[in-house]
């Protein structure tokens, strides 16, 4: 199942030519093209619509969410000052299993979501098992101490994720010994790392 999972990571990470889990960026290595026998061909002029539409996929692949999700959080992102597209992603760095990934307790998003919804993941002392949590400017997040025993939290505290992670973003401030990280403030998005053209994502939803 788990070996099912994984390869339509790397099937996925490879139509949207983006890197979604380290095994994607280990195939990426090897093979640099699309999916399907066609993916070494020269890329078809793709059109405006399907640009955007990739760039849609793309965001919504980095966070590992649904369809109905990105929609509220982008007409949220509408709903405030400035730029909508940078909101969005500013928004969904905000949830609760992002921070969990940045901060080096997981080494994927799908391993993110899953220490939430299993409960081992407090917010100011509190278990909170929605991935989708907002997490507001000034509050902790940390491992709850009986899970810190566990052999995949030592593993993380140890600091074994930090190879395939990008560098713990300004926003975070971690003390990855404690399994504890504070958001120091709303990330900015050109601190957020992932790969996406907020403005066709705009395009996409403004349609």
């Amino acid at each position: 199942m788990a070996g099912n999972r994984s390869r339509k990571q790397v099937r996925e990470s490879r139509a949207l030519g983006i890197a979604l889990t380290p095994k994607a960026v280990r195939y990426f290595e090897k093979r640099p093209y699309g999916p399907g026998e066609h993916g070494r061909s020269r890329r078809r002029q793709e059109s405006d619509y399907a640009v955007r539409l990739k760039e849609k996929q793309r965001l919504r692949a980095q966070y590992y969410i649904r369809e109905a999700q990105m929609v509220r959080a982008f007409e949220e992102a509408r709903k405030e000052k400035g730029l909508s597209g940078e909101n969005l992603v500013e928004l969904l760095e905000m949830r609760l299993d992002a921070l969990v990934l940045r901060a080096g307790f997981a080494r994927t998003m799908p391993q993110a979501r899953q220490e939430v919804v299993h409960r081992h993941i407090l917010v100011d002392g509190k278990i909170v098992d929605r991935p989708s949590f907002r997490v507001k400017p000034g509050q902790v997040i940390q491992v709850k101490p009986k899970s810190q025993t566990t052999v995949p939290f030592q593993v993380a505290a140890a600091g074994a994720h930090r190879d395939v992670l990008p560098d713990v973003p300004p926003y975070l401030e971690v003390e990855l010994e404690k399994l504890k990280a504070t958001l120091v403030r709303r990330p900015k998005r050109a601190e957020v790392p992932v790969i996406c053209d907020v403005q066709m994502v705009v395009e996409y939803y403004s349609r």
